[in-house]
């Protein structure tokens, strides 16, 4: 796993004084990254401003984005909506503060039962995107592919580090039908959907859907890589269209199931100079993601950490 933090915490300062993240726009998935990014800081260094910073990003998407059952997408105007799989991203960034501030915990199974009823169908799958109310599914939008499997393992995580045993036994249950029903036919081609999947997959890498899409995720990745230069394709059959957000998940994903990290580097030190020319060039999405790149610290939350620095200690 990569721990380049001084290039992190530089990237965070400037990110700050261009009021891109934490004191931008906010937006859920972003934000979410962002969360466990600062408790990755906090754990690693021992500083408690990383701490208090996470908790405050949470209370400004609470503020912001909450409604009364869920999460807004987006602060901006088209970023209505509420998307399953950014939901459940935030539960895991609150499972993780949850870690030293338990109240955190409560609030991510909280949002499971806010959520949950809304979005799945047993039967059927994970909706991927509900009207604001959750009131019903979003016009033009079906079942998404990754979301009964990014639920199953944070439900399970949360329930796992909770003191009410079972309390999210009946959600678990679904998803986990869910993702029996899907996984063997299940074949993912689009890049940061795969580093996702690899990222879902390491939490339990033993059992049998996460051992058949970690290795169909990792063959149809080779057929993405495009050396030179160094970048994974949006696609298989698109192999000029990249993003540099979309890369930096897969590297997520790759360090979570420990491959080789040699793309990785490259793919970090092609995107260093690299421009689109639009609007991710200055989006938060592709600068807090690119920190997740070079530290995916506690996303990788099964592995081990190391131990803290001894400049500062964590206080109480």
């Amino acid at each position: 796993m990569l721990r380049e933090i001084d290039w992190v915490l530089d990237k965070l300062a400037w990110m700050r004084q261009q009021k891109i993240w934490p004191n931008g726009l906010r937006y859920l998935w972003t934000d979410a990254f962002g969360v466990v990014l600062l408790v990755s800081l906090y754990e690693e260094l021992g500083r408690r401003r990383y701490l208090d910073e996470a908790e405050w990003v949470v209370a400004q998407v609470d503020r912001v984005l909450g409604r009364p059952r869920g999460l807004r997408i987006g602060e901006e105007p088209d970023r209505d909506g509420q998307y399953y799989h950014y939901l459940a991203m935030w539960m895991y960034a609150l499972h993780e503060l949850g870690r030293h501030k338990p109240e955190y915990q409560d609030q991510a199974i909280a949002l499971v039962r806010e959520v949950h009823e809304a979005f799945v169908r047993p039967d059927r799958g994970v909706v991927w995107k509900m009207k604001e109310d959750l009131s019903g599914r979003y016009p033009g939008y079906g079942y998404g592919a990754l979301d009964a499997f990014h639920g199953y393992v944070v439900y399970r995580m949360l329930q796992e580090s909770d003191a009410k045993a079972g309390c999210l036994d009946t959600e678990i249950a679904d998803m986990r039908a869910i993702v029996e029903r899907q996984y063997p036919h299940l074949d993912i081609t689009q890049d940061l959907a795969l580093g996702m999947m690899l990222w879902i997959c390491h939490f339990y890498p033993d059992e049998p859907w996460a051992r058949v899409q970690r290795e169909r995720s990792l063959q149809t990745l080779d057929s993405m890589w495009i050396e030179p230069p160094g970048y994974f394709s949006r696609h298989p059959h698109m192999p000029h269209t990249k993003f540099r957000f979309t890369n930096y998940g897969v590297s997520v994903g790759l360090q979570a199931v420990d491959a080789p990290v040699d793309r990785v580097h490259k793919l970090n030190a092609y995107f260093d100079h690299f421009s689109s020319g639009d609007e991710y060039d200055t989006n938060a999405i592709t600068h807090v993601m690119s920190c997740n790149s070079r530290f995916p610290g506690r996303l990788i939350s099964r592995r081990a950490m190391p131990e803290q620095s001894t400049l500062e200690r964590p206080q109480a």
